[in-house]
């Protein structure tokens, strides 16, 4: 009885004892940073930490709070330091001008055995890259070609060596099981760049370990579906076209997932809002069609509220439907009433001042209207989705929008937002003469097809 107590109590002290994490940033600004907890491109807030006069943030997590995984600090001004959470004491110190190659791991194998791998990783891409250009360039009997060639294999080596070997003298920790996942495919440098493709496609996700849920606490998973995605990619070809060939590659991934809920969970929610962003349509509905809806997948409620979103727009906006009316008063204060627009053509723009794409496809679309209105009555309806009349003015000044430019300030909840079932910015939806939809083009290169 007295060795059970002991056994008891041992345990529970083990349980509630307090891992510590520290962590030097030098000529990093002394404000609070905060920690978060990744999963996947998600992340979580933790808490906050306020750091010493010597710039030392310091935290102490608990064992029955906190779960084994990747975590983020965030000290602001994109100064973002990662670590493997273990249940170990962590130090790291490094330097805000060189944050990644002057970090050092004082305390613990696991954020040592990550930061190596960091490094060996892209130390490992680029010095393949470069041989294997050289490679194709000499012919294979010359001695150039074979001493390039043994100097590629030395690499190859000493990398499958650090992932095989090195990493996993303890496989059943966290980062072992993380980095043999997402080790990077060695590929024989002979085969031609066809054959490479080829055996990138059949063997690249053959170390990954779908079966283990824990994994999702780090970005494994959406890592290297974006990695498998880009053996199909071929920037050659038509969106209609490049969209078809991602269709085989969504296949492969979420099969293997299918082992793992949580695993497959989160891939399709990965992929769902990257097919969202970058406007690749037919992909997303193949993932909501052919995977969310035949398993009903239970995914979280912001990605169930835009998919709700995105079936409630196409039914709403049919193409040849007629839109439904806004109206909404301008910077001036006057009243807009979209069916009074006399024009041939009109294009509704809804966006948001802070969006980053927002910002980057703006200014293309001006360029492009700018071309086209030469030959053509067009007229644009932007439609801002901001909260605040400062920010959304600024935009407006900064950008020289030239535009019918519309705002409530009610955000996302906007009543165009809401006729129009707008789930993300920017969104575009084109009309004609008579205010029936014509199209809703998701890049400003799509507008090539009416004029």
């Amino acid at each position: 009885m007295k060795y059970i107590l002991i056994a008891i109590i041992s345990f529970v002290i083990n349980l509630t004892q307090a891992q510590s994490l520290k962590l030097i940033v030098k000529n990093a600004p002394l404000q609070t940073a905060f920690i978060y907890s990744l999963n996947g491109e998600t992340t979580a807030l933790v808490d906050s930490i306020k750091p010493s006069s010597d710039g030392e943030y310091s935290y102490n997590f608990l064992p029955v709070k906190y779960h084994e995984g990747f975590y983020r600090i965030n000290i602001g001004s994109n100064l973002l330091v990662d670590f493997v959470y273990d249940g170990k004491n962590i130090e790291i110190n490094t330097n805000a001008n060189d944050l990644i190659d002057s970090l050092k791991v004082i305390t613990s194998e696991s954020n040592k055995l990550y930061y190596s791998f960091v490094k060996l990783n892209k130390k490992f891409k680029e010095e393949t890259q470069l041989l294997n250009l050289v490679i194709e360039r000499y012919p294979k009997n010359s001695g150039y070609y074979l001493q390039t060639k043994k100097e590629l294999n030395d690499i190859q080596n000493k990398y499958l060596n650090f992932v095989n070997v090195i990493s996993q003298k303890d496989p059943g920790l966290f980062i072992a099981e993380y980095i043999n996942s997402f080790q990077l495919p060695v590929v024989d440098a002979d085969l031609s760049n066809e054959q490479k493709i080829d055996y990138l496609k059949k063997h690249s996700l053959d170390n990954v370990d779908f079966k283990n849920g824990e994994l999702t606490n780090s970005d494994l998973f959406t890592a290297k579906t974006i990695e498998y995605l880009t053996y199909y990619r071929n920037p050659q070809l038509p969106r209609e076209l490049l969209e078809k060939t991602f269709i085989p590659a969504i296949d492969t991934v979420l099969d293997k997932a299918k082992i793992n809920y949580r695993v497959y969970k989160q891939i399709v929610e990965y992929l769902i809002d990257g097919f969202k962003k970058f406007g690749l349509d037919e992909d997303l509905n193949y993932v909501i069609e052919n995977y969310v809806i035949k398993d009903d997948l239970c995914l979280d409620d912001k990605t169930e509220m835009s998919i709700q979103s995105m079936l409630n727009q196409d039914k709403a906006l049919r193409i040849n439907s007629a839109a439904p009316d806004i109206i909404m008063r301008d910077e001036q204060g006057k009243e807009v009433d979209l069916q009074k627009i006399k024009s041939d053509y009109t294009l509704i723009l809804f966006y948001v001042s802070w969006c980053p794409h927002c910002q980057s496809m703006i200014p293309k679309l001006q360029t492009y209207l700018k071309n086209i209105r030469k030959h053509t009555k067009l007229k644009v309806l932007a439609i801002s989705l901001d909260t605040s009349k400062a920010d959304w003015l600024k935009f407006v000044k900064e950008n020289k929008l030239s535009w019918t430019n519309l705002c409530d300030l009610k955000g996302w909840r906007n009543k165009a937002a809401l006729d129009y079932y707008i789930y993300a910015t920017p969104t575009m939806i084109l009309l004609d003469k008579n205010k029936k939809i014509i199209g809703r083009p998701s890049t400003v290169d799509d507008l090539s097809k009416w004029f």
